[in-house]
């Protein structure tokens, strides 16, 4: 009842030299790739008196404007602000579940 019929030698061949140049490009991207950074996330250091002057200039302080300012990730920005807030450095002005404004502590 029909079916799928038996491929020529020919076209076994091109099958065959396509696989092999295929898995040679795969190999090729998967050498070049650069290293990977650590994974673990660490938020600015609340001692250093550089990062405390830049955030005591800031008018407001919200996670993205301290990630971007800093260059971390928007998550370490937000651990670093709740420990400043802990602190006492910070104040939280407003804010819910998805942001938090903080304001330099007088």
């Amino acid at each position: 009842m029909g079916g799928k019929k038996k491929l020529s030698l020919k076209q076994v061949e091109r099958m065959q030299t396509r696989k092999d140049k295929q898995e040679k490009k795969k190999k090729e991207k998967t050498s070049g790739l650069k290293e990977k950074k650590p994974s673990g996330i660490v938020p600015p250091d609340p001692e250093n008196e550089k990062i405390m002057g830049e955030l005591k200039k800031m008018r407001v302080l919200t996670p993205y404007a301290v990630a971007s300012r800093l260059n971390v990730r928007i998550s370490a920005a937000k651990d670093f602000l709740e420990q400043l807030e802990k602190r006492g450095v910070v104040k939280m002005v407003s804010g819910n579940h998805t942001l938090k404004i903080y304001k330099a502590a007088d």
